[in-house]
């Protein structure tokens, strides 16, 4: 099973506004955003996903295409221009990113299921605080 990693969506207005800005940012087909180290467990990260935390909690992933060396001592995280939306799952907000095992991972939302049918995000949040889901 694959590794994931988790990131916060900063700057972010909601999930579809998100979603338009890894359109907008994709470039063949991907997205880069830079990070100052490689992740150590990167082999294992072939074939996740990047979580997307908003609001207090996981609010869809976009697939992992792989790392690149940018040649200026960064690294390029590449993932997919595409957010799949899954059933929020609350996550405290966090700086960089963090991995997520697969068995924790929120499941994607099937064809024609909204977010409506899942507890709102806020919700979840407050539920899994109080350790009821």
């Amino acid at each position: 099973m694959p590794l994931h990693l988790t990131k916060i969506a900063f700057g972010c207005d909601s999930a579809d506004d998100l979603a338009a800005r890894l359109a907008q940012r994709s470039a063949e087909g991907e997205v880069r955003l830079t990070t100052r180290y490689a992740p150590k467990r990167m082999e294992e990260l072939a074939g996740g996903s990047l979580y997307w935390i908003h609001g207090g909690a996981i609010v869809g992933r976009s697939p992992l295409i792989g790392f690149e060396d940018n040649g200026a001592g960064r690294w390029w995280l590449k993932i997919e221009p595409r957010l799949i939306p899954v059933s929020p799952l609350p996550k405290r907000a966090h700086q960089g990113w963090r991995y997520l095992v697969d068995e924790d991972a929120p499941r994607d939302l099937g064809a024609g299921e909204v977010v409506g049918d899942t507890l709102p995000a806020g919700m979840a949040m407050e539920l899994g605080r109080l350790g009821l889901v």
